[in-house]
């Protein structure tokens, strides 16, 4: 016995479900492109390390004060460069939940990243 209208119709409130769901995606879309256009910047070491990165989670650039390079322990700067692009990155996080996470009363918790 089947539960569905006369014609294939679609009941009103799914109807009315599904244009919500299409404004949210749409809200959803618009924010992110937004968030997109913006940069996060993060530094480490003291400020020696500065990397930005795009609302996108793509690095846009790392800059470095040259003292940092020290023959003696190369590794360093690469981990100054791993935290400043973490810190940048973790801002971008921070940004894109604060911006979608709560659209319409939804918490999106872990779906964002």
């Amino acid at each position: 016995m089947s539960r569905r209208p006369p014609g294939g119709q679609m009941p009103p409130n799914m109807r009315k479900v599904m244009q919500q769901a299409a404004e949210l995606q749409a809200e959803m879309d618009r924010r992110r492109a937004e968030l997109a256009e913006r940069t996060f910047t993060g530094t480490s070491g003291g400020g020696v390390v500065r990397a930005v990165a795009r609302g996108d989670g793509s690095i846009a650039s790392v800059a470095f004060d040259p003292s940092v390079l020290d023959p003696d322990d190369p590794e360093l700067v690469g981990d100054l460069v791993v935290a400043a692009i973490n810190q940048a990155l973790g801002s971008v996080a921070e940004s894109m939940q604060e911006s979608l996470g709560a659209i319409g009363g939804v918490d999106l918790g872990g779906l964002l990243g």
